[in-house]
């Protein structure tokens, strides 16, 4: 398909093993300063690049891809989330979009299972009080938590993410519920031990903990609305680890605030890209910054999935994890 190397941008900078291997294969031009590319920058790569490897934090949209020449063929993202990039320009442009899935289930569940063992037993708060001096020796009252085992957990998409959090979280012995677009098969459930609830009403109101772990499309964006919230038992917590846009967030902080809700651990939230949130002021609150994937050797498995994707698109087949 290409008789030389094709030129190839990579907007973030990746493990040096990825980026090391891609130079060789491709006439590659990374992003030096590995700072986030505004729209203008974006424009200009898309008119002087064959493909495009774009993060979750680029903002692909509709005029990035339209300025595209006919020489942009592939935009070959280094993530499973596609929410970023414009899919409806893409397609009518006839640039093929690909991207990262299957990788991202054991990391994120990992940090959801830290989350949920740090809230109820107030890790964080802990660790503050010690690092700030505050902590005057052991009484049998000070910073008691909640204990773990016998909870319940409502897991908000039952998707490899979320069943990798049922698997580590019923060893704790806390019971498994679910509530999803379609119901696990019988045999999935008995492995997981898992009930299922056809509405996330009646669920999120008898949890102890709920973890977000669904896509965001049209129709999640707001299901954790101020009305789900609100029907949160007092003493119960709730963890994000998908996209801010899934919870009500002004909605979140009143509760959290009131203490309606006994806290946060957040891996998403609106202010990710700057550093200005009611949310970093709550003592009751985690904020962690987008770490779900965070591991050396998951973001290599990534960078190797894209450029499989690449190859197999420049030696002119469909490459394997094709969205359009």
């Amino acid at each position: 398909m290409y008789k030389k190397k094709p030129k190839v941008f990579i907007t973030r900078r990746l493990p040096s093993k990825i980026e090391t291997r891609m130079m060789e294969l491709f006439d590659t031009t990374l992003n030096e300063k590995d700072v986030l590319l505004n729209e203008s920058q974006l424009i200009n790569v898309f008119r002087n690049y064959d493909i495009i490897v774009p993060s979750i934090a680029d903002n692909i949209s509709k005029t990035v891809i339209e300025s595209a020449t006919d020489k942009t063929k592939l935009i070959a993202n280094f993530g499973a989330g596609i929410d970023h990039i414009d899919l409806k320009s893409a397609k009518n442009k006839q640039i093929i979009v690909t991207n990262t899935p299957g990788l991202l289930a054991e990391d994120t569940a990992d940090l959801v299972l830290a989350l949920m063992l740090a809230l109820p037993r107030r890790i964080y708060e802990g660790s503050k009080i010690v690092a700030q001096g505050k902590w005057n020796g052991w009484s049998p009252t000070h910073m008691l938590g909640q204990r773990i085992s016998g909870k319940r957990l409502g897991i908000l998409g039952m998707g490899r993410i979320g069943q990798a959090i049922a698997k580590r979280a019923k060893v704790f012995g806390i019971s498994i519920h679910y509530h999803n677009r379609k119901q696990l098969p019988a045999q999935m459930e008995e492995i997981l031990e898992a009930t299922y609830w056809k509405n996330l009403d009646d669920m999120v109101k008898r949890m102890d903990m709920v973890s977000i772990n669904c896509p965001l499309t049209d129709k999640t964006k707001g299901i954790i609305s101020n009305k789900i919230l609100g029907l949160m038992m007092p003493n119960s917590y709730i963890i994000n680890s998908s996209r801010s846009e899934i919870i009500d967030e002004i909605a979140l902080v009143k509760l959290l605030k009131e203490k309606r809700i006994a806290g946060a651990g957040l891996d998403v939230f609106s202010a990710e890209k700057k550093s200005n949130t009611e949310l970093l002021d709550l003592p009751n609150t985690i904020l962690i910054p987008h770490m779900g994937s965070a591991t050396v050797e998951g973001r290599i498995e990534m960078g190797e999935k894209v450029i499989i994707n690449i190859k197999t698109f420049i030696d002119g087949h469909n490459p394997p994890n094709r969205i359009i």
